[in-house]
């Protein structure tokens, strides 16, 4: 039994109800149901929860999916506020237990202490920015990607816990151009396609 925790990263804010991020975390969810022996819990962080009781899903889990909207440029707050309480409160209880230097050479080693190895992350993003605000010469994000800019240091922080990246996906313009049905199929491909290689039978000779 394959174990997935989906984070929920939406919220209500400003002129956002969290909608988009539910229809994602709703196909994520469509998606995995089709496999056999996986196990899915579900966190929204809009939502009440016991940031302990979180530290044990992430323990738990095999693999962790966030789903987060970008709000200039950077995590929403109630996504930001999420991680840093529970990543927190898993000090010594599964999720970190150092930055992995020793007092004998500091200058080495930093951010090899997490404690979630063997698991794996997936990350999707929805953007007002289209995609081409990546990818052209002499556009906004200076043709750097999501996951090597803005993001960066998301990827780091997973790291720093140990967790492995998957291939991430990311929806773009969707206030003035979204295409709902067309970018959900496309997504529900992705995680099809990702989770089929994660979920294939391993054959020992």
């Amino acid at each position: 039994m394959k174990k997935v925790l989906i984070i929920n990263g939406g919220q209500n804010f400003g002129h956002s109800g969290g909608k988009y991020n539910q229809t994602i975390a709703e196909n994520t969810l469509a998606v995995l149901q089709e496999f056999e022996n996986v196990e899915v819990k579900i966190t929204n962080v809009s939502e009440d929860y016991d940031k302990h009781e979180e530290v044990k899903k992430f323990v738990w889990a095999d693999y962790i999916i966030y789903h987060t909207p970008i709000w200039w440029f950077q995590l929403p707050n109630g996504l930001k506020k999420y991680i840093d309480e529970v990543f927190t409160a898993g000090h010594a209880k599964g999720i970190y237990m150092s930055d992995g230097r020793n007092a004998a050479n500091p200058e080495i080693n930093y951010g090899t202490g997490g404690m979630l190895g063997g698991r794996k992350y997936m990350l999707t993003t929805s953007w007002n920015a289209p995609a081409t605000a990546f990818t052209l010469p002499g556009e906004f994000f200076n043709e750097t990607s999501v996951d090597d800019g803005p993001l960066f240091g998301f990827h780091r922080m997973n790291a720093f816990v140990s967790l492995e990246k998957m291939e991430s996906f990311h929806f773009h313009d969707v206030e003035k151009n979204a295409n709902i049905e067309r970018d959900m199929k496309l997504y529900r491909e992705h995680v099809r396609n990702v989770f089929e290689q994660e979920l294939k039978p391993e054959f020992v000779s």
